[in-house]
């Protein structure tokens, strides 16, 4: 193919060269330098360039011009400086090409040194040159050296010329100072098509979607003639906006105009199409669009790639090689990312060697993507394979390289390649640092973690938007409040995102308090939360079932408008119903189902399931079939939940057999986990054990608890002990089996074996954050719901944290209660230790906001007897609770409820 295009190019500039050398004219030869510029051919115009050699044209500044111009357009720099250098004379419109060349190849600090080295000269730069120095500015994120050009076109008295006021303006937006964007824009008298167009794309810039609109139809009323860039920075209004009504009515306007289907234009349509939901509409775009270059067949993959068919992207590519088009690096990039999001490895690999194939493998933007597929695949070691033998490493290589590394856990490796960039000759830029930061974190290693703060500060990256965050979430991760805070309060300009990441991050180590003050000093400071702020507080909320602060927050949702958002929502929801709220939730619920998203029906099925409302749960889940809503594996989790509480195994059989047969869709482990436990709780134990055994995944420990503490509900001592001793191959250092089996043991009055067993343990005895060794259990009473003074009760002295229970008949209302002395003071809240908290995996646990009745002084004094008003919560399950009576619920036997740390 190579062999082709030489021969092609040789006879191509064969016939040039003979007729040039028939006719000496500089002319003849300029319009062969620009015909190989245009066609990018850097043959044609070697070969060009050494006829002007042997024609004797060295020395003419017009011949010289245009062989920096052709070099410059063809990639080639190098080529073009060379030229000037050996120019004996140099005209303003040499440096100014040498300037705009430099500025079109990316090298944006020496297109600044020429422009600066052209004023020492003495010449005065023209609009061109302007245009360029200002392209550079916004570029380098330099405002201020782009307010010396500013000031400079102000005293040459070139502000006002319309391709200079369109540059300037177009550097402000870029800089995101839109108010003086504004500004040029009114100051400017003869405003061109162009200078629309730049105003339009500097509010599309600055994501003013509706202001980039109004200028649309401003220049509608004045009746100013649109051209093809005013409908490309439209159609970019239009995605900031996205409203596919606005964009409909942009393709109204181009249908109109005399653009006609102009295929620069039609692409920017149909990428509108595809980022706002239209699909269909895109498809019919390029269905209809006569002159496809790569770039439509390029935004057809991009846009299809944003759902999950690969059959109909492959079947678009087999169309695009039938055209005789050849795919370029962005192709294939497309397609990378693509497969590896989809996690398809075989056609990553089909594609793979067809870039192979076209040559192109080697690019540095392919070689990245085919790093970022292989990475998400999980295949490693090819990722490491692409990555070593790449002939040029750019930075941005070794930023997939070390997030792949991250993706896969291998955090050494990540830290390790972060490191050896000197070596390499490259220089971190702000993804590196995240990147690297969130291997440190992952490693606890704090020290390189402080050094790594010190390089980001000298490096200047301190204030950059995402490298704040991964500082933060590294410091909170480490446990280092302290300094998080001292750090977040030392950054002069703050962003939304850090605010974000702080607040996520405090949410995450279960700093709720601090995360929901921050919240405060946001709107303090005329700060507007979005809706991933709104997210994580609710998550917070919803882990300390705060629900004062659940209902505030979400007036606050509604002030700001954010109700309609899926993730916001769903987070509602979930809140109301972790604070107990099932009504607030089903009503957030019922206002936002018209939005037939899968995360909504989830949280929903889940919040029925956790107040054991098996029948809500159910209807939500047929609702969710018929609504065309594929349930996702996270559903039929919420869904055998419920039934595992509620007792329905055949139920709860039935829909994870679905899976499979009605789906297609393999279950995941949790699926597993929470069959087992639909078999375990209710007495299947030989079915839990059985799955357990032909499941396609290793048991984990939560499972083998699950068996577990199924055998301490039912009273199988032999397959609890042969559980327990799974379960302590995989933790050994582990309490939870020793707790469980000792409850095993008590349940059949084996108190000799169950303290033993709770004896063995050295983590009850050691001290942990939070639980203090003064504050364990010393006593468990349980006794039936009724006239207390007559009833007999159960009273167990612990020397070690057995939990009992007491017996009581089928569908018998049972109180479970503590006595104390009447003088003894005992705060129900601080009692029970956090640890005790976390690791109860019984029936059982009392919620922190717990209302007692008014027989409970002011003081803290606990009188007997006490009844448990409003919600009784574990993790798993929420029961009603009216008049001390447990509604909703069908149970053999209570557990313990109430730990305290007894005096007798």
């Amino acid at each position: 193919m190579l062999r082709n295009q030489h021969h092609v190019y040789t006879s191509k500039s064969c016939n040039c060269s003979s007729s040039l050398s028939l006719r000496n004219d500089p002319t003849a030869l300029s319009t062969a330098l620009t015909h190989s510029a245009n066609s990018k051919c850097i043959l044609l115009g070697s070969q060009i360039h050494a006829q002007i050699i042997k024609l004797g044209f060295c020395n003419d500044i017009f011949s010289q011009n245009n062989l920096i111009k052709m070099y410059t357009k063809c990639g080639f720099l190098a080529g073009g400086l060379k030229v000037f250098g050996e120019m004996p004379m140099k005209n303003l419109v040499s440096w100014t090409l040498v300037v705009s060349g430099a500025v079109q190849n990316g090298e944006f600090e020496m297109g600044l040194g020429v422009y600066l080295e052209m004023i020492r000269t003495g010449l005065v730069p023209n609009e061109f040159a302007l245009g360029c120095v200002t392209k550079a500015c916004a570029a380098l994120g330099g405002k201020e050296l782009g307010l010396c050009v500013h000031c400079f076109a102000l005293k040459v008295g070139m502000e006002k010329n319309p391709f200079v006021g369109s540059s300037i303006l177009n550097m402000y937006a870029k800089l995101g100072d839109i108010e003086d964007a504004e500004r040029v824009f009114e100051c400017m008298d003869n405003l061109v098509v162009g200078c629309w167009n730049a105003m339009i794309g500097g509010y599309a810039q600055c994501s003013y979607g509706f202001e980039s609109l109004k200028i649309v139809s401003l220049m509608q009323y004045k009746g100013i003639s649109m051209d093809a860039f005013t409908f490309i920075n439209a159609l970019k209004g239009c995605l900031v906006v996205g409203n596919l009504n606005f964009g409909r009515q942009i393709h109204g306007l181009i249908i109109q105009s005399e653009v006609g289907f102009s295929t620069a234009v039609m692409n920017s349509l149909m990428d509108m199409y595809f980022k706002n939901g239209g699909g269909l509409y895109a498809l019919k775009v390029f269905d209809r669009l006569q002159d496809k270059d790569i770039i439509s067949w390029n935004t057809v993959f991009a846009g299809l790639s944003q759902g999950d068919d690969a059959r109909e992207i492959g079947r678009f590519f087999h169309k695009l090689m039938l055209t005789g088009l050849k795919p370029n690096c962005v192709t294939f990039s497309i397609l990378f990312r693509f497969c590896g999001e989809a996690l398809d490895l075989v056609s990553g690999l089909q594609f793979h060697c067809l870039a192979f194939r076209f040559g192109i493998s080697d690019e540095a933007s392919v070689t990245s993507s085919l790093i970022n597929m292989f990475s998400k695949c999980g295949a490693m070691r090819m990722a490491c394979l692409v990555f070593d033998s790449a002939p040029f490493k750019s930075i941005h290589t070794c930023n997939e390289m070390i997030s792949g590394y991250n993706l896969n856990c291998h955090n050494a490796e990540a830290l390790n390649l972060f490191c050896n960039l000197n070596g390499l000759g490259l220089e971190a830029d702000e993804c590196t640092f995240s990147s690297a930061l969130e291997a440190c974190f992952r490693t606890e290693n704090q020290k390189l973690g402080r050094q790594m703060h010190g390089t980001i500060v000298k490096s200047g990256f301190a204030s950059q938007g995402y490298v704040c965050s991964s500082l933060l979430k590294c410091y909170v991760g480490f446990g280092l409040l302290d300094d998080s805070f001292e750090f977040f309060n030392g950054v002069e300009r703050l962003d939304l995102v850090s605010w974000g990441a702080m607040i996520s991050a405090l949410v995450h180590k279960g700093y709720s308090s601090e995360a929901i003050g921050l919240l405060n000093r946001l709107k303090e400071a005329g700060g507007k939360p979005d809706e991933f702020i709104f997210g994580s507080i609710f998550n917070c909320c919803a882990g300390i079932a705060a629900y004062r602060q659940t209902k505030s927050v979400h007036s606050l949702v509604v002030k700001m408008g954010y109700e309609a958002h899926v993730f916001v929502a769903s987070a509602v929801i979930d809140a109301y119903a972790k604070c107990g709220d099932i009504e607030n939730a089903r009503r957030v619920f019922d206002q936002t189902s018209r939005f037939r998203d899968v995360i909504l029906f989830n949280t929903m099925v889940m919040a029925y399931a956790h107040h054991g409302l098996v029948r809500e749960a159910v209807e939500t889940f047929e609702k969710m079939k018929l609504a065309t809503l594929e349930p996702s594996q996270a559903t039929f989790v919420s869904v055998i939940s419920a039934c595992s509480h509620l007792g329905l195994v055949e139920q709860g059989d039935i829909f994870f057999k679905s899976m499979n047969l009605d789906y297609g869709m393999d279950p995941s482990p949790d699926n597993y986990g929470c069959l087992v436990d639909l078999f375990s709780r209710n007495g299947f134990l030989e079915d839990a054990k059985h799955i357990i055994e032909t499941m396609p995944f290793p048991p984990w420990p939560a499972i083998w608890r699950s068996l577990l503490n199924g055998c301490r509900i039912h009273g199988n001592k032999e397959l609890g002990e042969w559980a327990a001793k799974k379960l302590l191959q995989l933790v050994p250092e582990n309490d939870a089996a020793y707790v469980l089996l000792s409850k095993v043991y008590s349940e059949e009055g084996s108190w000799s074996d169950a303290a033993k067993e709770s004896s063995v343990p050295n983590t009850w005895k050691q001290a942990h954050p939070g639980c203090p060794r003064t504050s364990l259990p010393k006593a468990i009473i349980a006794f039936p719901w009724g006239n207390t003074r007559n009833q007999s009760w159960i009273y167990q002295p612990l020397s070690s944290p057995i939990m009992l229970s007491f017996k009581a008949k089928q569908d018998e209302q049972v109180m479970v209660t503590n006595v104390v002395d009447s003088s003894y003071k005992f705060d129900l809240l601080s009692a029970i230790p956090s640890l005790v908290w976390s690791r109860l995996p019984s029936y059982w646990a009392l919620q922190r906001e717990i209302l007692l009745k008014k027989d409970v002084e002011a003081k803290g004094r606990l009188k007997l007897p006490f009844e448990m008003k409003n919600v009784i919560n574990n993790r798993i399950l929420t029961a009603h609770v009216s008049s001390g009576i447990c509604s909703r619920m069908r149970f053999s036997s209570l557990r313990a409820l109430l730990l305290a740390d007894f005096s007798w």
